[in-house]
């Protein structure tokens, strides 16, 4: 098992954490450091422990914040994708109609070619020689 120092307040911290993780595990550390700056430059000093406190509620804010956008991004998506299954149905029942009419045309001039060839080969007489 790894160990990483992280900076939190001012005061080191050794932290343990699975092997190749040891950047994540500082990055974080970083982040959640960043939270307690930002709260100490807006509520000045409070003690440490009410500024952790309040860090960590603060993360746990942005933690829930973010996910409600991604419940919504995928519920967006999940409305996507049933429009492309409805617009994929629409698309393939067209696409039926249209060959049906395509083959039925092709019957009716086929139909027609039959009818000039046999008119073609009779007399003008309409009486085959």
């Amino acid at each position: 098992m790894a160990q990483v120092n992280v900076s939190i307040n001012g005061r080191a911290f050794r932290l343990a954490c699975d092997d190749g993780q040891e950047e994540h595990v500082a990055s974080l550390g970083a982040r959640f450091d960043q939270a307690i700056t930002e709260l100490r430059g807006a509520l000045g000093e409070i003690g440490d422990q009410r500024l952790m406190v309040m860090a960590g509620i603060l993360m746990t804010d942005r933690l829930r914040e973010a996910e409600a956008r991604l419940r919504g991004a995928e519920d967006e998506i999940e409305a996507m994708r049933e429009r492309r299954r409805e617009v994929q149905g629409r698309y393939e029942a067209l696409e039926e109609g249209f060959v049906s009419t395509l083959e039925n045309t092709a019957e009716r001039i086929e139909t027609l070619a039959d009818r000039l060839h046999q008119i073609g080969r009779t007399s003008p007489s309409g009486i085959e020689p």
